[in-house]
Formats: C-alpha cells, structure tokens, sequence
C-alpha cells in the first residue's frame, strides 16, 4: 500500500510499499485512547508500519487488547516497548512473557538492555530462540547518559543480534533523543554513526529520532526511506513531507540539480536586491 496521494507532483522520491523492508516508520504510542486511536489510524494509519506501546505504558493502558486489534486490522504491527520485556526479564518471567505475547497475537517482540545488564550471549541466546516464531526488533545502547559505550560494542553487538535473528536492531535514542547515539543537546553522534554504517547496513538498523532535527539529518544522511522510530503520534505526516521533499528542510534534497540550482540562484538574486 503506498501513500495516498491527493494530486500529481512531478520530482517527488519513492517509497516502498507497505509492508517494507525499509523506510519503516514506528510511531510511539505512550497511551492513546481508543478514540485517539481510531483518530491516528484515520489521519496516518497508511504511513504507519510499527507502533511501539512504549517502555510500561501497556501494564496500565485500558482497553489494551482492543488497540492492539485496531492496529493490526489497519495493517499496523504492534509490539511492546523494551523495557516492559526488561521488567519481566529482571523478575525471571520469561516463559511468563512470551505467555502474554501469545495472549495478545503479539508477532513482533522488542528485546533490550537498555535499562538492565543482561549479559550480551544470553541476549543473542533470546533473540535466537524468539526468532523461530515471531519477529524480533532488539535495541542496542543504554538509556543511562552516563554510560559511554564504545563504537566497537555498538557494532559487535548490531552484528551478533543480527547474526543471532533480529530482523532491525534498534539505536537506542530513548524518546528525549538525548542519549546513545545522539550526545546530550539532542545532535547526532556523527562519529559513532559513521562507525557504525561502514560496518552495519543501514537498512538493517531503525533509528530512534524524536526530533523533527534528528530526523532531517538520518533523511540528509540515508535518503527517503531510512527507518525511523519513537515518532509521536501527531508527527507522522509532518515526517512523510520530510521524507518527501514537501517541508523547507528537505526541500532541495530531491529536486533534480538544475532546478535546485536555478532556485537558490532567484533566491539570491533576490536577497541582491532586497540589500540594494
């Protein structure tokens, strides 16, 4: 399914269509109503492919079972965010977590450490098993500022849980996108991602960018149809324009060179003459 388009423009990028293998947008749901819900699914359920109900909020969320129908009957995957599955990890339920997935028809299951230590071969050891039946997104990267993790560790474990099942691994960016790969003031770790990239493929990694900078930057960086995640709910199509060349960040990023070029030359000409 491919974005509804309301008229013709010519020099507009393509997207693949849902379900994708890349250019997946996940929007974070930390607890829509059903209302609300049916009201996302109306305005943005076509440029939707996952949504995540973000770290515990599912434990507290009335008529859970009922979005979660909502989502997949709009051909939206619904999942647990990761710190949920830490928190049953940390009391020994497992077994009892995988129990409540199968409960909901939950398909597609989040494995993280972000806000624990688990020790990484047992993860890849979850992920493996897990893989056989659902489809596994697992998060790399910790939600504690004050934890530096190496270039090397990021990609030594993006490329094991990869090895290991994960169909995306997650760069953890929390939803302040203050952290992993992003430094404290919200810009882009451009030296850790450029490690990253040369060694893990972009399309094999969904990035965590809650800010409309962040992700005009991954856009700049991977084009139209890098993943992205931890999107509010209300920013889905502000997004779809950025990754269409349809907001005044993204705009010349998909014109044709001439066209570009002719139009920041007017652009001058006319600040020329406004200084006159």
């Amino acid at each position: 399914m491919l974005p509804e388009k309301n008229f013709e423009l010519p020099f507009i990028p393509e997207r693949p269509t849902k379900p994708r293998k890349s250019g997946i947008t996940m929007m974070m749901d930390k607890g829509l109503s059903l209302k609300e819900t049916e009201n996302f699914i109306e305005a943005s359920g076509h440029l939707t492919d996952v949504v995540k109900f973000g770290f515990g909020t599912s434990y507290v969320t009335q008529n859970f079972e009922q979005k979660i129908k909502m989502y997949q009957e709009a051909g939206i995957r619904p999942y647990l965010g990761g710190t949920l599955f830490e928190a049953f990890f940390a009391r020994g339920m497992v077994k009892e977590y995988l129990q409540m997935l199968d409960k909901y028809k939950l398909d597609l299951v989040e494995i993280s450490d972000g806000s624990i230590i688990i020790d990484h071969d047992e993860k890849c050891e979850l992920i493996q098993s897990m893989s056989k039946e659902r489809t596994v997104l697992s998060e790399v990267g910790s939600k504690d500022s004050g934890i530096i993790v190496s270039p090397a560790k990021w990609i030594k474990w993006m490329s094991n849980e990869l090895e290991a099942g994960s169909w995306k691994v997650i760069a953890e960016g929390r939803e302040s996108g203050n952290v992993g790969v992003f430094r404290p003031n919200g810009s882009a770790h451009t030296l850790l991602i450029n490690r990253i990239i040369a060694k893990i493929k972009p399309d094999d990694i969904l990035w965590e960018a809650p800010k409309k900078t962040q992700q005009v930057w991954f856009i700049k960086l991977f084009g139209q149809n890098v993943n992205l995640g931890n999107i509010a709910p209300n920013e889905m199509i502000p997004l779809e324009c950025l990754r269409l060349g349809l907001r005044g960040d993204t705009f010349f990023n998909f014109l044709p060179d001439d066209y570009a070029a002719r139009l920041k030359q007017v652009n001058d000409d006319d600040e020329l003459v406004e200084e006159d």
